[in-house]
């Protein structure tokens, strides 16, 4: 797939042969992005869908059975490996993948596919995967339905043997020119996705909070979500226009409409750069209030770019995307080196680690913990305390981070006054080890709480007594408070950072840490909207976090904003029960 420079873009002949038409979605990352369709696969990135000639078939196909056959010989090799002494499961895991290699939809029906649609063997086997999970996920019984991790496994082991039988799909070139388009997006691959230069993408499925949504967010790339059958519809290397603001996506502009989309394009690039004209300007009120401008980051390399965004801190460390995209635990070496990198870049300014918060759409090893519902089920803390080897080794790590810079501790999806005791119970743990060890840390950490679950909003008084500092996960917060799975984009219309009720639970959080005399801060994504900035001002806010691509547009707004008029209208917001009256509050605070 080999494209033009964006400045030579024309409409391509072959991509208007099918006509000019738009699809709707979810605008989840503001700004423009005209470039060329690059379909892919959740199971693997780099899957592309391309169309083969029909000559080409015979030979497709041929690939594929080699590579199933390959397959079924390592499975049925290792099979006879298994010593007598193995447990009895490891046989049996090895029986249900060659099982399912065996299975006509994923052994006969993909070759079907490569001759009928004349497409790549690779896009044939995970279009047929992902109907065989789709079918497991129908099962009621919960071990039956859990075996879809099976699925994936088999194929990935199928598609790394296709990988060396034959040519490699071609991977884009000028990826600053690609628009990436799939049906959905795990956590893991989209911290894949932040090593490549894409000019944004789409996908059929997620909510505008969904972790796509929020990475897509955190690169700063024009991203559509929601789109439904947007990767069914377009073809590879088809010319594409996304709108992430307005949630619009045009296939095969025409000229008219493709230099209208580069002029506005232009304007949002002029924008951004006055922007960056605040970077060194502190973050202060009209009235002179100084606000602190924290970062979200991932990875300790997304330092370097909250640092050029400039963060006066980190605001939250999101520690399970180091456990993600790898087959084993990240040892507490390892996991000290990326935490000590994080704390040394970021030199007499607070680098918040939040412990493990996985479960839910985040899951290791392969490992499917979370129950039949993961966002209720054994996540986060809950997760940490059933593996508590993993957990302390996590502690130590940290701790031994906070001998190196200004490091503090947070604990995400706290609910119970005795979650807190038993968290202080592994610290001292973990500090004891150390001692023992002759290892240094910092002997005053502070340990703060997530407030994401309403439970603890409403309990804030009692928490903030045992705890140094509270962060409030407005992502969780408002989907617990209105029982809305905030990744599922059919109800996504119900999710609403203004409903009373959320606000009512954020206003009063900070109101008792305020009252309390501890720091709290807002983390979730209502603190990287613009819209929200001066009504969480009005409410007392002090500490926003978010990610780096967000914070100078949230910086202006501090800038423009006076704190007597925010307090008074943040006042009558929480007043009003009436969604309108709400909104055109809202509207006069941002005049």
């Amino acid at each position: 797939m080999d494209q033009p420079p964006l400045d030579i873009i024309r409409v391509d002949p072959r991509a208007t042969q099918h006509g000019s038409f738009t699809l709707h979605g979810a605008g989840v990352s503001n700004g423009i992005a005209i470039g060329y369709a690059h379909l892919v696969s959740t199971a693997r990135l780099e899957v592309a869908h391309y169309e083969i000639e029909p000559d080409q078939i015979d030979a497709e196909i041929e690939r594929f059975d080699t590579a199933v056959a390959q397959v079924r010989g390592e499975l049925i090799g290792l099979h006879a490996s298994v010593p007598a002494s193995a447990p009895a499961e490891m046989g049996a895991f090895l029986d249900v993948h060659i099982m399912i290699l065996n299975d006509s939809m994923l052994s006969e029906i993909p070759r079907e596919l490569i001759r009928a649609r004349r497409c790549n063997a690779e896009w044939a086997l995970v279009q047929q995967m992902e109907m065989l999970i789709a079918r497991f996920e129908e099962i009621e019984d919960l071990y039956l339905r859990e075996r879809k991790a099976d699925v994936r496994q088999v194929v990935e082991r199928v598609l790394k043997a296709m990988l060396g039988t034959g040519q490699t799909p071609e991977h884009p070139t000028h990826e600053e020119n690609v628009v990436v388009v799939a049906h959905d997006f795990s956590p893991a691959d989209m911290i894949l996705f932040k090593q490549h230069q894409f000019a944004g993408f789409v996908t059929d499925l997620g909510g505008v909070t969904s972790h796509t949504a929020i990475v897509a967010r955190s690169l700063g790339l024009p991203a559509i979500v929601g789109l439904h059958h947007a990767r069914q519809m377009i073809r590879e290397n088809e010319l594409l226009i996304v709108d992430g603001t307005e949630g619009v996506l045009i296939v095969n502009p025409d000229e008219r409409v493709l230099a209208e989309y580069r002029l506005k394009q232009s304007a949002l690039l002029i924008e951004r750069q006055k922007l960056r004209r605040l970077r060194s300007t502190p973050a202060a009120t009209l009235d002179g209030t100084p606000v602190e401008l924290q970062a979200n980051i991932e990875l300790p390399d997304d330092v370097e770019e909250a640092l050029e965004a400039g963060a006066t801190g980190v605001g939250l460390f999101r520690t399970e995307f180091l456990f993600l995209n790898r087959d084993d635990l990240p040892s507490e070496d390892e996991q000290f080196e990326a935490y000590r990198l994080a704390a040394e870049a970021m030199p007499d300014r607070p680098v918040t680690i939040r412990t493990l918060d996985l479960g839910a759409d985040k899951i290791i090893n392969g490992a499917d913990r979370g129950g039949p519902n993961p966002s209720l089920g054994l996540r986060a803390i809950r997760f940490c305390f059933a593996e508590p080897a993993m957990f302390l080794a996590q502690l130590r790590a940290i701790l031994r981070a906070s001998a190196y810079g200004k490091v503090r501790l947070l604990v995400p999806m706290l609910a119970h006054a005795h979650e807190i005791d038993q968290v202080f119970q592994y610290v001292q743990q973990a500090r004891d080890t150390l001692e023992a060890m002759g290892i240094p840390y910092d002997h005053e950490i502070q340990i703060g709480g997530m407030v994401e679950i309403p439970a603890a909003a409403l309990a804030a008084p009692l928490f903030i007594k045992r705890l140094d500092f509270l962060s409030i996960g407005t992502n969780d917060l408002i989907q617990y408070t209105l029982a809305i799975d905030r990744t599922d984009d059919t109800v996504a219309h119900l999710y609403d950072p203004l409903h009373p009720a959320v606000l009512q639970l954020v206003a009063g959080t900070i109101r008792a840490a305020v009252k309390a005399g501890k720091p709290v801060a807002v983390c979730g994504e209502m603190a990287g909207e613009v819209a929200h900035t001066r009504l969480l001002l009005g409410f007392g806010l002090r500490q926003f976090s978010m990610h780096p691509a967000l914070l100078l547009p949230v910086k202006q707004q501090v800038l423009r904003a006076t704190l007597s008029e925010a307090e008074a209208l943040a006042s009558r917001i929480l007043r009003t029960d009436d969604p309108e009256k709400t909104r055109q509050l809202l509207g006069r605070l941002n005049a």
